[in-house]
């Protein structure tokens, strides 16, 4: 229950105030695209942040807090990237790059995160 609340409490923060933002876009009348660009990014950090608690887990070991952590995100951040209107969607290949996208962002991030947290920060 604990992990639970900490992930409702990370992912609130960044999702109201991305909210907020795209709130205040719309009233501005910015274009579409951007309000919508900025609430898809707030979703996206929406759940990084409240994925993040499966760190915490320290029953886990880290290859299985990673794995969990790429299956969160295969379910949550790979559809707002295809309908985010950011990556053409035409076919099955320019579905399967936006996985590479996913993927190559996501090794570069947990590469990045182990080094400065579980090594330099430790």
């Amino acid at each position: 229950m604990h992990y639970i609340l900490s992930a409702v409490i990370r992912g609130a923060i960044p999702f109201i105030i991305m909210s907020i933002f795209s709130g205040i876009m719309k009233l501005q009348h910015i274009d579409d695209y951007s309000v919508t660009s900025t609430f898809i990014t707030g979703l996206i950090i929406t759940a990084v942040a409240a994925t993040s608690v499966i760190y915490d887990v320290e029953s886990w070991s880290l290859k299985r807090q990673s794995v969990v952590h790429f299956l969160i995100m295969l379910v949550t951040v790979y559809p707002c990237l295809v309908f985010s209107g950011w990556f053409p969607t035409k076919s099955i290949l320019d579905l399967v790059k936006i996985f590479g996208f996913l993927l190559n962002v996501g090794i570069i991030l947990w590469t990045i995160s182990y080094i400065l947290f579980g090594r330099i920060l430790k």
